[in-house]
């Protein structure tokens, strides 16, 4: 457990504001101020927890290590799978025991006596880069997040949009290539299988299996005796290796028809792009941009920036904490 407190004395009329980051690993929550900055933080691993009740007892005990006498405005809550907001519902399970059909925020408000909002962690993501982070100044903003898959989340003429059940905003699951291969879903040829962290490790894979030639990318992950992922093909290709670098070429090509349809359904002036994929810099966002432009129509082009996110690790606790931000 690690609490970093930094300072916790606010005005009454800039009250702070708490958000939890609810994970399969971790629960990690921190308390803001109304600007945005962390004033005090507190993680706790979930190994051992046997049952929905520990779970839960832990999320309140983190909460009352970082909020101490403050006087709080609310608690986010930013947790991954199916999250039925407007009720307050974990619908289905984070790897967690217990934990399908969880009436998550009635009973955490019962037991801290804090008005609650309980968000899919894609959606938090969302809100918290547009109000901190890179989307701040826009109108419209889609975040997505490429990673073991990709998430996304909407933020609609200044508002977050989350659907009639909660449930908006799954673009991973928008199919691109009809005959491609199956998704973890059941649907084939989700944008995931071909954009994602996972589906860079696996292009890659099948491209050297093809060459039947050893390249870069086999090298760095066997010098670190783990898997090849999607960091050892970013690095193979700034490293000159032909196979890496028409993996990459292949895969920003399916990120930008991924792109495209986002301008072409929502208009948006700005998407944010989070995950361990966007870490790759230039290398990764300026042919991505020059793509997308080149594949959307002429009326949208110039229309919609695309930047890297800017939260990093925190953006699921200060997302869920900026629902509460005046």
């Amino acid at each position: 457990m690690m609490t970093i407190v930094v300072n916790t004395t606010l005005e009454k009329e800039n009250r702070a504001v708490i958000g939890v980051d609810l994970g399969g690993t971790k629960i990690a929550t921190g308390m803001l101020d109304q600007s945005g900055s962390l004033l005090a933080r507190s993680q706790k691993a979930t190994a051992g927890l046997k049952s929905a009740d520990e779970v839960i007892s832990t999320i309140v005990d983190t909460i009352n290590e970082v909020r101490g006498e403050q006087d709080i405005a609310g608690v986010g809550v930013a947790s991954p799978g199916m999250v039925d907001s407007k009720n307050g519902i974990i619908s289905n399970g984070v790897n967690l025991p217990d934990w399908d059909g969880i009436s998550l925020q009635s009973e955490l408000e019962k037991r801290l006596g804090i008005s609650v909002c309980l968000i899919n962690d894609a959606n938090a993501a969302a809100w918290g880069e547009y109000v901190y982070g890179a989307g701040r100044g826009s109108q419209s903003m889609v975040y997505v997040t490429l990673s073991t898959g990709i998430g996304s989340g909407l933020v609609l003429d200044g508002r977050l949009f989350t659907g009639s059940s909660s449930f908006a905003g799954e673009l991973g699951h928008t199919v691109i290539n009809p005959a491609g291969v199956q998704c973890g879903c059941g649907q084939r040829g989700c944008w995931e299988t071909y954009s994602s962290g996972t589906a860079i490790a696996r292009l890659a894979r099948e491209a050297i299996a093809e060459a039947g030639i050893e390249t870069h990318m086999t090298v760095l992950a066997e010098a670190e005796g783990v898997p090849l992922s999607a960091k050892h093909v970013f690095q193979a290709a700034a490293l000159g290796d032909q196979v890496a670098a028409e993996t990459l070429e292949q895969v920003i090509h399916y990120t930008g028809l991924g792109l495209m349809n986002i301008i072409h359904s929502f208009n948006p002036d700005r998407i944010v792009i989070g995950g361990g994929v966007s870490k790759a810099g230039n290398a990764f966002f300026e042919p991505l941009i020059r793509k997308t432009e080149e594949l959307i129509l002429e009326p949208y082009r110039g229309t919609c920036t695309i930047k890297p996110a800017e939260l990093r690790d925190d953006v699921g606790i200060i997302g869920a904490a900026a629902l509460f931000v005046d």
